[in-house]
C-alpha cells in the first residue's frame, strides 16, 4: 500500500484528541497496544492477531489483513485505526478515510523508526505508564547494538528467505535487516535489490533499466534469488522463518545440502518470523533470542559489556 514517505507515514499523528476506540489491522500492533497498557481500547483486530494470547480474544475480528470487513469496522466506530504500508491495503486505507475514519498508517524499517513509533502511541494516547518499559527495552538494543559492534570480528553473514519459490530475500531497505545488524549478523544480500522482470532477477535475462515505465515506483526490498547466489554469498548462518512463508523441518535438507559455512557448521535454524518481521514490543523478544542464534556466539561476558558500553 503506498500512501506518505516512511518518515511521514509512521510519525503523522491523524487525531488530536485522545483514541478511545481503535481498531488494529497490524498483528505486532496489536499486541503492542496491549504491552502498553492500551489493550483496554482495542474494539477490533484482524484474525492474526494473536498475541498477546491470554488478551487478544476478547477483541473482535473484523477479517484479515488484506481482507478486513470494512463495514464491521464502521459499526465499531472506532476513533482510530492503525494499519501498515506494507501489510495492509490502499484501497481498505481509502474507504475508511472516505468514511471519516481518522487511519494512522505504520511502515517502520529500521528499530529506531519502531522506538520512535511507540513513543508517539503512548503520546498520542496519553498514556505514559509504560515509559519505563520502553526505556529499558531501549537501553535493551543499546546494549546488543554496542556488543555488537565490540565484538565484530564474531560478526557473521547472514541469509534469512521469506518465500520458498521462488527464492525470496531482503536487501537492507527493511526492518529484518538492521534488527539482524543489531544483533550481531550481516545481511548476504544486503545490496541485491530486486529486479525486473522476474527472469532477470533469477539471473536467466538481463534486467531493465532502474528508469523503465515497468520498474519505476516498484518495490525492490525482496529480491528472488538462486540457490546459486545462495552459494555464492557463503553465509555463516541461515535463519527460516515460519512467516510469511512457513518454512518447517522439511525444508531443512534443501539447505543443509547446500556447499556453505552454515550447512558444514550446523547453523541452520528454524525461528518464529514474528521475531525477525514484527515491528512494535515483540522487539523485545528478538533481541533476547537472536543474538545467540548468530554464529552460536559465546554468551557475552562482563568484559564484553564494559567494550559495548
Amino acid at each position: 500500500m503506498e500512501t506518505h514517505s516512511a518518515e511521514q507515514a509512521y510519525l503523522e499523528i491523524p487525531v488530536e484528541i485522545p483514541p478511545r476506540r481503535i481498531v488494529s489491522l497490524v498483528p505486532s500492533m496489536t499486541e503492542s497496544l496491549f504491552d502498553l497498557a492500551l489493550g483496554t481500547r482495542l474494539v477490533g483486530r484482524t484474525r492474526y492477531c494473536i498475541y498477546p494470547v491470554d488478551k487478544v480474544g476478547a477483541v473482535p475480528v473484523v477479517g484479515g489483513t488484506k481482507d478486513p470487513d470494512i463495514g464491521a469496522i464502521l459499526d465499531l466506530r472506532p476513533d482510530l485505526v492503525i494499519m501498515n504500508q506494507e501489510e495492509n491495503q490502499r484501497q481498505d486505507a481509502q474507504a475508511l478515510q472516505e468514511a471519516g475514519i481518522p487511519v494512522w498508517i505504520t511502515f517502520p524499517k529500521t528499530v529506531s523508526e519502531v522506538f520512535n513509533m511507540l513513543w508517539n502511541i503512548m503520546y498520542v494516547c496519553e498514556e505514559t505508564s509504560m515509559v519505563p518499559r520502553i526505556r529499558l527495552l531501549e537501553y535493551t538494543y543499546d546494549w546488543v547494538l554496542g556488543a555488537s559492534k565490540a565484538n565484530a570480528d564474531r560478526i557473521c553473514k547472514v541469509f534469512v528467505p521469506i518465500w520458498s519459490e521462488p527464492l525470496m530475500t531482503i536487501n537492507a531497505n527493511t526492518y529484518m535487516h538492521d534488527l539482524l545488524a543489531a544483533c550481531g549478523g550481516t545481511n548476504v544480500f544486503a545490496e541485491r535489490d530486486r529486479r525486473f522482470p522476474l527472469a532477470a532477477d533469477m539471473g536467466d535475462a538481463e534486467p531493465l533499466a532502474a528508469d523503465h515505465p515497468r520498474v519505476q515506483g516498484q518495490d525492490t526490498r525482496y529480491p528472488r534469488v538462486s540457490l546459486e547466489e545462495v552459494i555464492a554469498a557463503q553465509p555463516d548462518v541461515i535463519l527460516l522463518p515460519d512467516e510469511p512463508y512457513a518454512f518447517g523441518e522439511a525444508d531443512l535438507p534443501r539447505f543443509a545440502a547446500l556447499d556453505v559455512p552454515a550447512a558444514h557448521q550446523d547453523q541452520i535454524h528454524l525461528v518464529d518470523g514474528s521475531l525477525l518481521s514484527w515491528h512494535g514490543t515483540r522487539l523485545a523478544y528478538a533481541l533476547e533470542q537472536l543474538p545467540p542464534l548468530l554464529c552460536a556466539r559465546e554468551t557475552l561476558t562482563a568484559d564484553d559489556l564494559r567494550t559495548g558500553e
